[in-house]
């Protein structure tokens, strides 16, 4: 099994984190804050251990479990410490001030100005049209969720369809980067579902029949 290194310790860290557990990874959890890390990994128990934001990164794969402006500034601040790592974004680059729309340019994504600011590492654009208790939970409805993926490097993707196939989820190829951001706008019409039927984030993106 690869290792898992994820940034962040709320949420969607938690979530992630609870599938690269049940899948059987060694999990680092690095945050700013070293008592919430500590605390997420003790939760999170099997091999999961903790670190603050700045340590050496232990795993092959590594999360940016982050909103988009914190997961850019990580990339900066720490753009030396990610090269030649596989990097997944997983935010949906929301305009949270309006719920208008995303804040990136309609030709880009959030996926893609996070590879320009870190070259030197493999990019990949997964997990954001999934929620955390979903991902705690691994199903909606019985059935097991979907994870679409997109990328430009052959063996970073398949890095990150090894490990969602291992935590019991589904793995969906869509394409090279620039496809992202058709992920983002899924993702952000996902939101948008929960305030408008009131499901509380408790439900899935699925492909049926494929």
């Amino acid at each position: 099994m690869s290792s898992i290194t994820i940034i962040g310790a709320g949420n969607m860290a938690r979530g992630i984190g609870a599938r690269a557990v049940a899948g059987g990874h060694d999990v680092q959890i690095l945050a700013r804050d070293a008592a919430k890390a500590s605390a997420l990994a003790d939760e999170l128990g099997g091999n999961a251990t903790s670190g603050t934001l700045g340590d050496p990164i232990s795993g092959d794969v590594v999360v940016l479990a982050l909103y988009y402006d914190i997961a850019k500034d990580v990339a900066k601040q720490h753009a030396d410490a990610l090269t030649g790592k596989t990097v997944v974004d997983i935010s949906n680059p929301i305009d949270t001030a309006t719920f208008a729309g995303l804040v990136v340019p309609a030709d880009s994504s959030a996926a893609q100005q996070i590879a320009q600011i870190v070259p030197g590492a493999n990019v990949v654009k997964a997990f954001n049209t999934t929620f955390a208790g979903t991902l705690a939970a691994g199903e909606v409805d019985g059935q097991p969720l979907d994870v679409a993926i997109a990328g430009d490097d052959d063996s970073a993707k398949q890095a990150v369809s090894a490990f969602i196939e291992s935590a019991g989820l589904r793995p969906l190829d869509v394409g090279p980067l620039a496809n992202a951001r058709w992920l983002e706008g899924i993702g952000f019409l996902h939101i948008g579902l929960q305030m408008s039927r009131g499901t509380n984030f408790g439900t899935a993106v699925k492909l049926i029949g494929g």
